[in-house]
């Protein structure tokens, strides 16, 4: 069993072109170092996020410029978006990797990090428990998200967010509609109420209902069947009950000057909420932010990492948004992922304890074999590495 002395931690620069993060902060670097850790970094990892080299440098920290060596000999490797299929021969035969790893999307990667007996562990799959809640990534990205998805849409919008009262007469508040109240979607409607407009929102789980109210936002009550799901997700909702919900929304996307969208279902195409024609049925200068882009959109007209005019009205695609606040977003990563690390490391030794909910969510593959049932499930197959193998060729 590998001690902390044994463990090295190796970081990746991120090579996804809007990829902005990094998963280690030298803070947070610190701390594993005094730990017992030895962590390297690729050479500018950082520097898009506002850390230089140096930085890490002070923190104890190896700065390489080769990321085969990286790759090549550490224990733990960290990153933001998974690592690339040709890294994956590069790593070590019992390596482990902590990033958001997609196993609905990244088939081939998952099938190879199998072949490879690697371990893998993805933020996407931990679960929504309280336990859970210093480690979970998704979520704190999510804040981030939510957040600047109403500055965005106040910047664009061409009306102020507040009531003014001037002598050239009173602007009344602009208008917002939330549609999700999931962790970007309550901030997001915390965010359009302290630049004082005026919001509603509205979720499929019931449970959201007083959350909403809390954050001096009107709730809307659709007749509709609450549709509650596992570890604080809302399920995949029918398509009959998609229709009826769209046609009881479509008033209200109407009326409002900006929407933002945030309804998904991890690894699954997120649901359809505005219809082209609901878009069309907006004012003239009217913004709607799809934070769903990424998984497809709630919207019809959304083009995901583009902004696009229709009739007037503003849809913003933009993807990876926490992505466009580095900084804040890498250091919450890195708590997150510090906190995954604390669990897995115990008394000084690797314990993969898959017996512990926590560890079993979210190891996506583990000795030729894929654990998490969620992972599973997104994927289609079964745990085994030939299943796994013959569902990518």
């Amino acid at each position: 069993m590998a001690t902390v002395q044994q463990m090295r931690i190796g970081v990746l620069a991120e090579t996804q072109q809007d990829e902005r993060r990094v998963a280690l902060v030298p803070d947070v670097a610190a701390r594993l170092v005094k730990g017992g850790f030895q962590v390297v970094l690729e050479a500018g990892a950082g520097m898009h996020a506002g850390f230089i080299d140096d930085a890490y440098r002070q923190a104890d920290v190896t700065v390489e410029a080769d990321r085969q060596i990286i790759l090549s000999t550490s224990r733990i490797v960290l990153s933001v978006q998974p690592v690339l299929l040709q890294d994956v021969a590069q790593l070590l035969t019992r390596a482990i990797t902590i990033s958001f790893l997609q196993p609905s999307t990244q088939t081939a990667v998952v099938g190879s990090l199998i072949a490879r007996g690697i371990t893998a562990f993805s933020l996407d799959l931990l679960p929504r428990t309280s336990r859970a809640q210093s480690m979970d990534a998704l979520s704190s990205q999510s804040s981030l998200a939510g957040y600047k998805a109403v500055l965005m849409a106040a910047n664009r919008l061409g009306k102020f967010f507040p009531m003014l009262m001037t002598a050239a007469g009173t602007i009344p508040p602009a208008r917002v509609l939330v549609l999700g109240a999931g962790v970007a979607g309550l901030q997001a409607i915390a965010t359009a109420r302290r630049l004082g407009a005026i919001v509603e929102a509205y979720d499929v789980r019931s449970a959201a209902q007083e959350e909403v109210k809390s954050l001096g936002a009107r709730f809307l009550e659709l007749k509709l069947a609450t549709q509650e799901g596992e570890g604080g997700y809302a399920q995949e909702q029918s398509e009959e009950f998609l229709t009826r919900q769209r046609q009881m929304l479509a008033e209200h996307v109407a009326t409002n000057d900006v929407v933002i969208t945030t309804a998904s279902i991890p690894g699954r195409q997120a649901p359809l909420l505005v219809t082209a024609p609901m878009v069309r049925g907006m004012r003239r200068g009217s913004v709607l932010v799809d934070l769903a882009a990424e998984s497809g959109g709630n919207c019809a007209m959304t083009l995901p990492g583009k902004v696009v005019e229709v009739d007037g009205v503003w849809v913003d695609g933009t993807t990876n948004i926490p992505s466009t606040m580095a900084l804040h977003a890498s250091q919450l990563y890195a708590r997150n992922i510090t906190n995954l690390l604390q669990l897995l490391v115990r008394n000084g030794e690797l314990q993969l304890n898959l017996e512990d909910e926590i560890i079993r969510s979210c190891c996506v593959t583990h000795a030729g074999q894929i654990v998490s049932e969620r992972a599973r499930n997104m994927m289609g197959v079964g745990a085994t590495r030939e299943a796994v193998s013959s569902e990518v060729h």
